[in-house]
């Protein structure tokens, strides 16, 4: 699996540049949000670690997702999303968090099509929360793959508003 560098080098620059913290919550992406952070320059500056949570009861215990709300939805959902990223940031405190939860297969849970949800959070708030839908012949590792890179470029986009806001 390869991440366009570039990408990764910017979204290390800009961390370091701020000094601030991400850490990563993720269900769908099985981890490659996670080895995309450890393969950053000076990672250990500014990542602090992840949770691959792939099922509720370890959303549940790990990430306080509510159980209830998560068992009406299969835990793929805007709210679930949110809840992940904002508990995850305070896990590892860190200033940002990225958090990403859906399918990756077509399954009836998901009416047979394959989409997730992903919410960036920063400074214990939500900045942006998103649906991304792929085509439902899309190969499972296509889906993680693609899910991963696309947030990375999003939350590329996140980054650069925060640092035009604070000047730097």
């Amino acid at each position: 699996m390869e991440f366009q560098q570039n990408l990764l080098n910017y979204i290390s620059e800009a961390l370091i540049t701020t000094n601030e913290t991400i850490s990563i919550a993720e269900s769908v992406t099985s981890g490659l949000f996670q080895l995309s952070f450890s393969q950053m320059p000076n990672a250990g500056m500014f990542y602090k670690g992840g949770i691959t949570a792939y099922n509720i009861a370890q959303k549940v215990k790990l990430l306080n997702v509510d159980y209830d709300e998560a068992s009406l939805c299969d835990c793929v959902s805007e709210k679930i999303a949110e809840t992940m990223a904002l508990n995850v940031a305070k896990l590892f405190e860190t200033d940002w968090s990225i958090a990403v939860t859906g399918y990756a297969n077509p399954i009836r849970n998901s009416t047979y099509r394959i989409f997730s949800y992903y919410s960036f959070a920063y400074k214990g708030e939500i900045i942006l929360s998103k649906k991304l839908e792929l085509h439902p012949k899309t190969q499972a590792l296509g889906a993680q793959e693609y899910y991963t890179e696309f947030i990375l470029g999003c939350f590329k986009s996140e980054i650069n508003k925060v640092l035009v806001l604070n000047n730097h």
